[in-house]
């Protein structure tokens, strides 16, 4: 166990203060369009699709320029890095209240989207394995445990403020939390040690370089696993509750059912830390998508019925709350700490463009073809991940 000493003047304090700055990025930026978004769109005149597509053109905005945040923070360290990200989300949550026009409306949300490479999940691995290099696994860990709060928050927070004041006001609440509150934590309250890396080098060769990017067929089966897993939980978390109603589950049972995602992130995650945290990564997330793939022949052996669609929540919750923990876990396990934050960045670029396109394919699925079809897809890329992952040799 770590004493209060340890986590208030040791490297231990970059979880919790990541852990706060993570639950206001996710809950300021990421999960408040689905609540906030049809407002805008009714305000503005854009149809849904017009309007949730800001989102979708962030993500690809921020899956390009991820690579280059990590190796910003692998150089210069998350405290200079990461306080640009929240006051960038800030930025984007004041224009995002004036944004009228379409053209504008995209730009605040490529702004966003560069604001979510900077202070999401990846940058914050990134941050914590350049302060504790090897040893960065338990950090991870336990930050995504506190990240997995984030939508429990976020969701009943942002109806609240909905019901206080308009949408504008509720952005600009945000915007006030990124500004005061996250960008200072990053800024003044991160550690600034680095962590040495050792670094094998046989007498008379050349001297390796400091930091090196991963290359050949293990780094290619990682990133096209990651990038086929993100299709799962963007396509469905837009997807799957109103999937279900159309199979005849009442809107209550179907919110109550959505709700069980999150604690079952935070569980599988509680049980990683406290059974399997030497346990290699490989294998945690190969039984993650497992159980995920387990999940999908579940519901497509017994149906739509209700006890069915509360097990794949759960499976499906415990499943993406292991791989979360994998994505920062495993590069560290297969390719070192040196360069860390360049390799996490290179493995988000492809993740983060499937994130942002795997809901409009989606619905041109369930439009074009039928609920199940689209369920097919999504299970594909279960199966395609897991082929990937059992491909990696440690």
């Amino acid at each position: 166990m770590r004493s209060v000493r340890d986590v208030l003047h040791g490297p231990w304090r970059a979880v919790p203060v990541l852990g706060v700055t993570q639950i206001l990025a996710w809950g300021a930026i990421f999960y408040t369009p689905v609540l906030i978004v049809p407002l805008i769109a009714a305000e503005r005149g854009f149809s849904i699709t017009f309007a949730m597509g800001g989102l979708s053109v962030g993500l690809l905005a921020g899956g390009f320029i991820a690579p280059m945040i990590g190796t910003l923070i692998d150089r210069y360290g998350g405290h200079r890095v990461m306080p640009f990200g929240s006051l960038g989300g800030a930025i984007g949550l004041v224009a995002l209240t004036y944004a009228s026009g379409p053209v504008t409306y995209y730009a605040t949300w490529i702004v966003l989207g560069a604001a979510m490479a900077a202070s999401l999940y990846d940058p914050a691995f990134a941050t914590l394995g350049r302060i504790f290099g090897a040893g960065a696994r338990q950090p991870i860990t336990v930050l995504t445990l506190a990240g997995g709060f984030a939508s429990t928050v976020s969701w009943p927070t942002t109806y609240g403020l909905l019901k206080l004041t308009n949408w504008q006001g509720t952005y600009l609440v945000y915007a006030a939390l990124l500004a005061f509150v996250a960008a200072p934590l990053h800024a003044f309250a991160l550690p600034r040690t680095r962590a040495e890396i050792a670094i094998r080098h046989v007498e008379g060769a050349p001297a390796p370089p400091a930091t090196r990017s991963p290359i050949g067929a293990v780094f290619l089966l990682v990133a096209a696993a990651f990038s086929a897993y993100s299709f799962i939980p963007s396509g469905l978390s837009a997807h799957l509750l109103t999937i279900f109603q159309r199979a005849g589950i009442d809107a209550g049972t179907v919110v109550l059912i959505g709700s069980l995602f999150g604690p079952s992130q935070v569980a599988a995650r509680l049980c990683e830390f406290i059974f399997a945290r030497n346990i290699h990564p490989l294998a945690i997330v190969r039984f993650a998508i497992a159980l995920l793939s387990l999940a999908f022949a579940t519901l497509w052996a017994f149906g739509f019925s209700t006890p069915v669609a509360v097990l794949f929540a759960i499976m499906f919750g415990a499943a993406n709350g292991l791989v979360t923990i994998a994505r920062g876990a495993l590069p560290l396990a297969l390719f070192g700490p040196a360069g860390y934050g360049r390799t996490v960045g290179r493995i988000a670029r492809p993740s983060l463009i499937v994130t942002a396109v795997a809901p409009v394919v989606l619905a041109f699925v369930i439009e074009r073809a039928s609920d199940p079809a689209a369920l097919g897809l999504a299970a594909a890329f279960a199966v395609v991940a897991l082929g990937c992952f059992l491909a990696v040799r440690r």
